[in-house]
């Protein structure tokens, strides 16, 4: 991620911000003339203080909320102008980790997951297949059949994780996705999602752990009062 020089843009840019502002009241700015891109295979970690903006810059990448000034293109999409039924579609190659988790109580950890693939029309056969697999890769293969509320904070951390990747996204939005996790699982994950970004997806990881951004070695864009402050180089990696 760079700060955006124009309509122009960088080939492979999946996100591009054009000062982007958002306010929620009269005279306060939650984000304050943002100018970013996000390139196909880029992993970018997002940081700063509570209430700094982060959640914001992601909600707005998500279309979960519109600008009060400024443009943002996603995918070659518009967001401030696409209609609810362009929301959709568009967000289908989105991947997304909410510090919430969002996910469904009254389905299982399995249906949960698989949940991405139906959107998208996955054979029932393949889809079965692809969660397994996915299931497997962040350790709840094991508890497929139960419900999110019998997980533990971490597993259902995990499960969110899982969803996010399971449809080799385009783009991957994660807030805080490792905040209730242990050292060791911590850097698993941190692992699958590098290994999305290898793969090609454009990762933008929101997180207060400076310890794994020195160790992950990646970009870092900083915001403080809503206003980027920091945008760091790609230092050597040592993952």
């Amino acid at each position: 991620m760079r700060a955006s020089a124009g309509p122009a843009g960088s080939a492979g840019a999946l996100v591009r911000l054009f000062h982007v502002s958002k306010s929620y009241l009269a005279g306060s700015w939650a984000l304050r003339d943002v100018s970013l891109e996000l390139v196909k295979g880029e992993f970018v970690f997002l940081t700063g203080p509570s209430g700094a903006g982060k959640t914001t810059l992601m909600r707005l990448i998500f279309a979960a909320e519109h600008p009060s000034e400024g443009q943002i293109l996603v995918l070659g999409r518009n967001v401030s102008r696409v209609g609810p039924a362009a929301v959709a579609p568009l967000r289908r190659r989105i991947g997304v980790v909410f510090q919430d988790f969002k996910l469904l109580p009254r389905r299982t950890v399995e249906e949960n997951v698989g949940v991405a693939l139906d959107v998208v029309g996955v054979s029932q056969r393949d889809k079965r297949a692809r969660v397994f697999a996915m299931l497997k890769r962040v350790g709840l293969q094991h508890r497929r059949y139960h419900h999110p509320l019998s997980l533990s904070g971490g597993e259902q951390q995990r499960l969110a994780i899982a969803r996010a990747l399971v449809n080799d996204p385009e783009i991957l939005l994660a807030d805080e996705p490792t905040g209730n996790l242990d050292p060791d699982l911590t850097l698993e994950i941190m692992d699958l999602i590098a290994d999305a970004a290898s793969r090609g997806t454009a990762v933008f990881v929101a997180t207060h752990d400076h310890s794994l951004v020195e160790q992950y070695g990646r970009r870092v864009v900083r915001l403080e009062d809503g206003e980027i402050v920091q945008d760091a180089p790609v230092r050597g990696s040592r993952r």
